[in-house]
């Protein structure tokens, strides 16, 4: 990371201008409540994920899926040419036209296929059986209703391909993954707010109002690895 800037930060920041106007094109709604809803979709994502690679066979699980499906014989998949698939996929309607030129962008790359970019399968991974619950509370903390899976699923693919890139650049190992996510993790629940709420409710699985080994054995399930 930069200086003392998040993740969340880093990917928000390369998200300003026309892909933050793509995305509510796709969505129907104007770029400021756009805006405030990727800020809370973000830190939902990367906090999932720091939960996800906490233990040090998730941080592998997770590695083994950057490097597979999110990265190419070149590097890491160029994040400026998926927001370029996202941009081209705007006007093509639907987030199957946004998927296809993510594809574009991923073949041209040398790599990946339709199941590595759909952005639903990775939500499925990420937020295992609480996929649903995510994308209902999320519709409800921004107002985007039943388009917040949409939204989600859109921003899936550029949080993992900012990952890869990040985890080529700097030679990351799982342990080096897993510590980065995890500072991430403990950043996005210390701030609180909307994302820092949800992400507290689907972690408490048991609803007893704190996480414990049973919510944790619970979310076993929602670890990345193994090929979709």
């Amino acid at each position: 990371m930069t200086g003392n800037a998040s993740m969340t930060d880093e990917l928000m920041g390369q998200l300003q201008g026309e892909p933050m106007q793509g995305l509510a094109q796709q969505l129907g709604i104007d770029s400021a409540q756009a805006e405030q809803a990727v800020g809370v979709a973000l830190p939902m994502l990367f906090g999932a994920l720091g939960q996800n690679a906490a233990q040090p066979q998730g941080a592998a699980d997770l590695l083994g899926a950057l490097q597979r499906d999110h990265s190419s014989s070149s590097g890491a998949l160029d994040l400026g040419g998926l927001l370029g698939g996202l941009l081209g996929g705007a006007g093509g309607g639907g987030l199957g036209g946004i998927l296809s030129s993510v594809l574009g962008g991923a073949a041209a790359a040398g790599g990946a296929n339709a199941s590595q970019v759909d952005g639903g399968s990775i939500l499925g991974h990420i937020f295992g059986g609480n996929q649903q619950q995510a994308e209902s509370q999320l519709g409800q903390a921004t107002g985007l209703g039943s388009n917040a899976g949409q939204l989600m699923a859109m921003l899936a693919p550029l949080v993992m391909s900012f990952l890869a890139k990040r985890v080529q650049t700097q030679g990351m190992e799982a342990g080096d993954l897993g510590n980065a996510l995890g500072q991430e993790h403990s950043q996005i629940q210390a701030q609180g707010g909307a994302a820092g709420g949800i992400l507290g409710s689907l972690l408490d699985q048991n609803g007893d109002g704190k996480l414990d080994m049973g919510d944790l054995l619970k979310l076993g399930g929602s670890l990345l690895g193994g090929r979709r």
